[in-house]
């Protein structure tokens, strides 16, 4: 077995984007104290990345397209194990993370893809959403909501 870098070379530099694009996007969950923070993202924006990959090197559509669809599923799966009933209120909790840990996978699969201007544009967008608590204007949007549907708690999220 002869390792080919000029096979591989490109395949390295998409997992080094898929790193720092993953850990972009867990900066913000990191920086709140959240569980899942830079770590997590970067490590499922960096599987995602080369399990696409590892299907596009097949070279069969139809294998890359399966393995896409079980990195959502599998991803799917592990958003289920970090949502939990709050206790002390009536809702959920972990939602935004589970959400947007699903969506970082999906900023993987655009690198695996070669979709790096989608993938940019999809970790601005989700940081965006994940740093909007930090928005005053959004604060007080927030609140309006809450204060004209009654609900004075708050949920907050993982």
């Amino acid at each position: 077995m002869e390792i080919d870098i000029i096979k591989e070379g490109p395949i390295i530099l998409k997992l080094v984007v898929a790193l720092m694009l993953g850990g972009a996007i867990g900066y913000d969950r990191e920086r709140d104290g959240k569980s899942a923070g830079i770590r997590t993202y970067a490590a499922v924006c960096l599987g995602a990345c080369l399990f696409t990959d590892i299907g596009l090197d097949l070279g069969d559509r139809a294998s890359a397209s399966r393995i896409i669809a079980y990195v959502i599923s599998g991803i799917g799966f592990l958003g289920g194990g970090i949502i939990f009933k709050d206790t002390e209120g009536s809702g959920a909790r972990g939602l935004t993370t589970a959400a947007t840990v699903w969506c970082t996978a999906g900023v993987g699969v655009a690198i695996g893809m070669e979709l790096f201007v989608t993938a940019l544009v999809s970790t601005a967008a989700i940081y965006f959403l994940l740093s909007l608590h930090h928005r005053k204007w959004y604060v007080r949007l927030k609140s309006g909501v809450r204060k004209a549907n009654g609900d004075d708690q708050g949920q907050s999220d993982l």
